[in-house]
């Protein structure tokens, strides 16, 4: 990122409202506000943990009679989803969940690899110390698990995933950056060949690469490391496209 980008972000990162905050803050309107945001994190996790995949049909009335409420709050809930891409309403039909297609998902990881190595090297040194421990005896389980050849488990996975990169956008201070961020990678994993068990062990010791250089405050090394690990990615989606 070039001289003029870097001060830019890192001015609009002297703003230190949390992320998780600014993206609840107003997006629900009151009184469904609290039914509204437990829809659309329980309509979230159903699709980010491959429940609902991606090209599932739901109706509202099907959705509101599985989660047990009305469809009021679901409504508000699933506007928010449609407007961060990861739904798509069918007129009154209902709502399917979002498809990625290669053209797309290269687009999204290539916004990622511009903003998320930036975001890491204005975050070195401002991680909490013990939320770099909790994230580093995370990675380093699932990398023993996975040393012995043990079927990892997704939702751990994923927790130890979005725990990485939500703790590096929220600690670079800057809101804005770390919705956009957040909704990047909710797309990403919509992606339809997101399952990559290949790269699950280079991945946690990418991911522990990308925490040694926070917790030594080296901005330039951690911001080299995320961009190592976004290439990794891509590069195994260009490889598994050529083997089929």
């Amino acid at each position: 990122m070039d001289t003029s980008a870097q001060k830019a972000v890192s001015t609009a990162g002297r703003s230190r409202k949390p992320a998780k905050a600014q993206e609840s803050a107003g997006a629900f309107a009151e009184p469904e506000k609290s039914l509204a945001a437990q829809a659309y994190e329980a309509v979230l996790d159903m699709i980010m943990s491959g429940e609902a995949k991606p090209g599932a049909f739901f109706t509202e009335r099907r959705l509101a009679e599985q989660l047990a409420m009305s469809r009021t709050p679901l409504r508000d809930a699933l506007l928010i989803l449609e407007s961060e891409g990861l739904i798509v309403r069918l007129g009154a039909r209902g709502v399917q969940v979002a498809t990625m297609r290669i053209e797309e998902f290269a687009e999204n990881l290539g916004v990622r690899r511009l903003l998320e190595p930036e975001a890491a090297r204005i975050a070195a040194g401002r991680v909490a110390p013990e939320l770099l421990v909790t994230l580093r005896g995370r990675f380093e389980t699932l990398l023993t698990h996975s040393q012995a050849g043990e079927t990892p488990d997704r939702t751990e996975v994923r927790g130890a995933d979005d725990m990485l990169h939500s703790a590096i956008a929220d600690a670079a201070g800057n809101s804005r950056l770390a919705a956009i961020v957040r909704n990047l990678r909710r797309q990403t994993l919509m992606f339809d060949l997101r399952s990559l068990p290949e790269r699950f062990t280079d991945t946690c010791r990418e991911h522990l690469a990308i925490v040694e250089m926070l917790a030594e405050g080296d901005g330039e090394k951690a911001a080299q490391a995320m961009r190592d690990h976004l290439d990794a990615v891509r590069a195994s989606i260009v490889a598994r496209l050529a083997r089929l």
